[in-house]
C-alpha cells in the first residue's frame, strides 16, 4: 500500500464523499474512485458500502481507517525528524501524560530546557498510561509521563519524587465533605465512579479490601475531568489521584484524602535502544542533569 492512497482513503473517510475528496486532493473523480478499487483489490477485501446517501466503511474499512490514521501519523513525525536533524535542534518533542501532580514537575523541565534549546517546540498527548505506553511502542510518543503501577521492563525510566496522593471527589455538600479523610466503608454508602486501568484498579481493590462491594461502581473513568463532571451531575463520588484536578472548584466539588493514605508514583519513561530525533535526545540528556539522575 503506498502512502499516498492511503491518505486518499482517509480523505474520503472524513468527507464522507469520493466527489468532494477528489476537489479536496485537486484530481479528478474517476482518478480516485480507480485509485480505491486498486486499494481493495490490493488489501482483498470491500472498504466502502456505497449507497443511495453516499457512502460507508464496512469493518474492514474501519479497521484500514484506524491504521492508515497511526502509519500516517508515523510517517508525519518520522519526514519532522529527518528535516529537524541538524545543528540548531529546533524539532519537536511528543510527549505522553496522564493528568498527575507530576505535571507540575515535567512543566518545570521543559520551562528549564528551552532555556537551553528555545527552538525546541513540545507535543503533549493526554492519556492513560496503557495509552501513552502503546503509542511509544509504535513510535508516535517520544517520552512517557506514566502513573505506577505500570510494566517498563521495555523502558529506560526515571521514577519521579512525587507523591501521587489519592482522594475520592464528591460534590461540596455531600455529607462526607464535613470529614478530614474518607474510609472505604464511608464510600460505600453510595455510587461509585473508579479509574478503568486495570493495574490501578487492582491497587484500589487491595485498598478497599473486605469493604468492597462491585454492584457501587457505576461508571469507570480514563481521565479524571470527565469523571468529575460525572460527580457534578450526581452520578456518585469519584476516586482519583489528587493532582489530576489542581483547578477544582471548591464551591461545587470538594475533594477528601483516603483513610488509610493510598499513594503512587510516576516515572518519566521512553523505548530502549530508540532512534530518538535530535530534539527528543537533546531533551532526555535535559531531563536527566534536571533531575540529576541517570535512566534506570
Amino acid at each position: 500500500m503506498e502512502i499516498r492512497v492511503l491518505r486518499y482513503f482517509l480523505t474520503v473517510v472524513r468527507e464522507e464523499s469520493i466527489t468532494k475528496a477528489a476537489e479536496m486532493l485537486h484530481i479528478t473523480q474517476p482518478t480516485l474512485s480507480r485509485q480505491l478499487a486498486q486499494l481493495e483489490v490490493e488489501v482483498g477485501v470491500r472498504l466502502f458500502r456505497r449507497g443511495a446517501r453516499g457512502i460507508a466503511l464496512t469493518n474492514e474499512g474501519i479497521l484500514l481507517r484506524r491504521r492508515a490514521e497511526e502509519i500516517a501519523e508515523l510517517v508525519d513525525k518520522t519526514e519532522r525528524e529527518l528535516l529537524e536533524q541538524n545543528e540548531l535542534i529546533d524539532g519537536t518533542v511528543s510527549i505522553g501524560a496522564g493528568e498527575l501532580a507530576s505535571v507540575q514537575l515535567l512543566g518545570d523541565i521543559i520551562k528549564s530546557c528551552r532555556t537551553k534549546h528555545p527552538l525546541i517546540r513540545y507535543e503533549i498527548f493526554t492519556a492513560s498510561a496503557d495509552l501513552t505506553k502503546e503509542r511509544m511502542d509504535k513510535g508516535l510518543t517520544d517520552i512517557g509521563l506514566l502513573l505506577e503501577p505500570i510494566n517498563i521492563e521495555k523502558y529506560e525510566f526515571i521514577r519521579l519524587d512525587v507523591k501521587e496522593r489519592w482522594v475520592a471527589v464528591m460534590p461540596a455538600d455531600d455529607p462526607l465533605a464535613a470529614r478530614e479523610y474518607v474510609t472505604a466503608d464511608d464510600l460505600m454508602t453510595g455510587p461509585l465512579i473508579l479509574p478503568i486501568r486495570g493495574g490501578v484498579r487492582n491497587e484500589l481493590l487491595s485498598w478497599f479490601g473486605s469493604s468492597f462491594d462491585r454492584e457501587r461502581v457505576i461508571l469507570t473513568h480514563s481521565m479524571s475531568t470527565n469523571a468529575s463532571i460525572m460527580v457534578q451531575k450526581g452520578m456518585g463520588r469519584c476516586v482519583t489521584v489528587e493532582g489530576s484536578l489542581p483547578y477544582l472548584d471548591n464551591n461545587v466539588l470538594a475533594l477528601r484524602p483516603l483513610y488509610p493514605e493510598l499513594t503512587s508514583t510516576s516515572v518519566l519513561a521512553w523505548k530502549r535502544q530508540q532512534p530518538f530525533s535530535l530534539a527528543a535526545t537533546k531533551f532526555i540528556e535535559h531531563l536527566k542533569c534536571f533531575l540529576g539522575m541517570t535512566e534506570s
